[in-house]
């Protein structure tokens, strides 16, 4: 028998519990902006991935440490950027163009502004909750995937140059409600 097979069986018929179902959610949530966060921060997209792939190890393995009610994404961001030093230490043969230092200030950059981002998107789902339907309904048509604002006048059956104007005055009524909103703190 392997040695890895009944350190596994071990591991498997601990006594450790199984992450809770608000754990998993959370868990799965982050994936995508984890990932974001770890690949500038790394020189490759494989390399992103492979560091995504080992904080998740690290966050399974530590999800009793997370303490509900706080701040899901930043504490698996605490744990991504551990997981980039380390893989930053573990391929110590190649060149890294930016030291540790740079790196630390990137991160930190990216989580104020991967904060700013989130307050923006909820600010932008609430004033398009405040949009009458029919402007709801052409925005939706018209940031459907592959769409065109010709695709939404034939399917709505209007000039397609009144479509264009409907959609830059919806642009600009939805920045005028983001930019109050975030100038209010964002969306409460």
């Amino acid at each position: 028998m392997t040695e890895t097979g009944p350190q596994l069986k071990t591991a498997a018929s601990g006594n450790q519990q199984a992450p809770t179902e608000e754990f998993i959610r959370s868990f799965t949530q982050v994936q995508r902006s984890l990932y974001l966060y770890i690949l500038p921060l790394v020189p490759a997209a494989a390399d992103a991935e492979e560091v995504l792939q080992e904080t998740n190890v690290v966050m399974l393995s530590k999800w009793t440490q997370f303490e509900p009610g706080t701040n899901f994404l930043a504490w698996s961001r605490a744990i991504a950027r551990l997981e980039v030093f380390r893989f930053r230490r573990s391929r110590h043969h190649r060149v890294f163009l930016l030291g540790d230092d740079v790196i630390s200030l990137l991160a930190t950059r990216l989580e104020e502004q991967s904060d700013d981002l989130e307050l923006r998107r909820d600010a932008l789902s609430h004033c398009i909750s405040q949009l009458r339907t029919q402007d709801q309904e052409i925005i939706r048509r018209r940031y459907a995937a592959g769409a065109t604002g010709d695709d939404v006048a034939n399917q709505l059956g209007r000039p397609a140059n009144s479509v264009y104007q409907s959609v830059g005055r919806i642009r600009r009524v939805l920045l005028e409600c983001v930019r109050r909103k975030m100038a209010a703190g964002g969306v409460q």
